[in-house]
């Protein structure tokens, strides 16, 4: 593999495993609730994070952390884990899945235009017409739906947990650089592999104490719907799904598209991590029944035609 596609296949990866993340949370989130499955998955992938650094690196890796990574990394956590997950795990109960993840695929136009506000990025004419081609694929897939499945709801949560996702690529971005900054020149090459494993545990920090906090001031409508830690613990089969979307999302997932912010424009790889719309249409086929039609399939071969322009351009 040419390391200057580094990136592109790291965002890819991510995808797939965000496609695993997305069924198993749509499970875990009627099972066990938005606000308990979530504060699981931030306090189960705040321990990987921490456990993974530590057995490669020693450390947990956020001593030579500047206060300037700080302050992105955490905004990064409480925009994109708390109010976009929260958005997104919403839109799983109202929308389903697969139609949540339909829009997901605006997270692209936020990034890209949160990058251009914020890190004066500008895409050329060849990636922009890559991005278009897959978007529009992905469009064609999945855009097409009864509009009594699609309430307005639904769609506003839809379009709050892409703009969480996008806003919190960028923050995240800005928190990487001034984290590697930060850093003493020959101390760089010894911990640059696993920066963004240890820049996510601070997100999950972020966004664990976010959603503790909310559950905190919730928890009397909590207990009268019977969704409280109590009552996950006896719940396996929404634990073992929480388990797997922890592993798939906020673990590997995420510190892997923190990873490819690095090698590729923010842009890109966030058009790239959008094809999981077209991912999970077999598995949803195959888990919950929904058909796949040919517009489905048609949409799916114009967006990896988009994802191949990427390469050919």
């Amino acid at each position: 593999m040419h390391s200057h596609y580094l990136g592109e296949m790291i965002s890819l990866g991510v995808a797939c495993s965000w496609t695993i993340a997305a069924l198993a949370s749509e499970v875990a989130s009627k099972r066990l609730g938005v606000f308990v499955m979530n504060v699981w998955r931030m306090s189960l992938a705040l321990l990987f994070s921490t456990a993974l650094m530590w057995l490669f690196a020693g450390t947990w890796g956020l001593q030579y952390a500047s206060q300037q990574a700080w302050m992105w990394l955490l905004l990064s956590g409480v925009v994109g884990y708390f109010f976009g997950d929260w958005c997104l795990f919403n839109s799983y109960l109202t929308i389903g899945s697969r139609y949540g993840q339909l829009f997901m695929t605006l997270a692209p136009a936020f990034t890209a235009l949160s990058a251009w506000v914020m890190l004066g990025q500008v895409l050329d004419w060849k990636a922009l017409l890559a991005m278009a081609v897959t978007l529009l694929g992905i469009a064609i897939s999945v855009w097409h739906v009864d509009k009594k499945e699609m309430p307005l709801k639904g769609v506003l949560f839809g379009l709050g947990a892409a703009l969480g996702q996008g806003l919190g690529l960028v923050l995240s971005k800005l928190g990487l650089d001034a984290y590697e900054a930060s850093i003493p020149a020959g101390m760089l090459t010894d911990v640059i592999d696993y920066l963004p494993f240890s820049a996510n545990s601070v997100r999950c920090m972020a966004g664990l104490t976010c959603f503790m906090a909310w559950y905190y001031w919730m928890r009397p409508k909590f207990r009268k719907e019977n969704l409280t830690f109590t009552d996950s613990f006896t719940n396996r089969r929404g634990l073992l799904a929480m388990m797997i979307a922890v592993f798939s999302g906020p673990f590997l997932g995420v510190g892997f598209s923190l990873m490819a912010v690095q090698y590729t424009a923010a842009g890109i790889a966030s058009t790239l991590m959008a094809t999981t719309p077209i991912l999970i249409l077999l598995p949803s086929r195959w888990l919950f029944g929904q058909k796949i039609t040919f517009r489905n399939v048609l949409g799916a071969v114009i967006s990896v035609v988009g994802v191949s322009l990427f390469f050919l351009l």
